[in-house]
């Protein structure tokens, strides 16, 4: 049975839906950085998931092919994530998605290794025709956070994330989103299948221990 990093690592990717403190240890990603409105048809955002889907799976497929990658077990690809972030703003401002900024990220399995990656963009650009010169080798550790699973419109969102940050101070904790530190948000549903009041999604903010006055 392949290895589905959503079953292993619960505590990462399903969450229960009230919130709850998670110390997030560094991973490799995939990555596409961009901006702009997600819902734009033919948008920047759109485009950068094909861009890591074309990856994500040139990988996994690798074993039937000549570049063997060491180590490497058969796995499900793991949900697509994403970072936002919004220039001088404090948290997400979801009036205004037209000023979005994202790295959009699919994890990759541990054994694959920088030069691992960099065989499937080359692979991904000849066999697909396309440019792939936008995605990159990301490894972020997200450290502390609080998070939850969001049941519902993404629209619906603030109201989860308003009951994480009531959760994160009653446990002595204060939000730490910087410039280094990102709104995370992880789709464990087809938005292109599953209807809006049925979608989910975990909702991750980094935080840090409330400051002593």
């Amino acid at each position: 049975m392949a290895f589905d990093y959503k079953k292993e690592y619960r505590e990462f990717y399903l969450p229960k839906n009230r919130p709850g403190i998670v110390n997030v240890p560094g991973m490799n990603y995939i990555a596409v950085r961009g901006k702009g409105d997600p819902n734009e048809e033919e948008g920047e955002y759109k485009k950068s998931i094909g861009l890591l889907y074309g990856i994500a799976f040139t990988i996994k497929m690798s074993k039937k092919g000549n570049h063997q990658i060491e180590g490497y077990f058969d796995y499900v690809v793991p949900p697509l994530e994403g970072f936002w972030w919004q220039e001088g703003i404090e948290g997400i401002d979801y009036a205004h998605k037209e000023d979005f900024r994202w790295i959009s990220v699919i994890r990759l399995p541990d054994f694959v290794t920088r030069e691992d990656f960099e065989w499937a963009v080359g692979e991904a650009t000849v066999k697909k025709k396309e440019d792939y010169s936008k995605v990159e080798y990301f490894t972020y550790e997200e450290g502390l956070c609080v998070q939850c699973m969001h049941i519902g419109p993404y629209d619906d969102e603030p109201a989860t994330v308003r009951l994480m940050h009531e959760y994160m101070k009653e446990q002595g904790y204060e939000l730490d989103i910087t410039d280094k530190r990102y709104h995370h948000e992880i789709y464990l549903s087809d938005a292109r299948r599953v209807a809006p009041e049925k979608r989910k999604t975990v909702i991750r903010h980094p935080i840090k221990k409330k400051s002593e006055v």
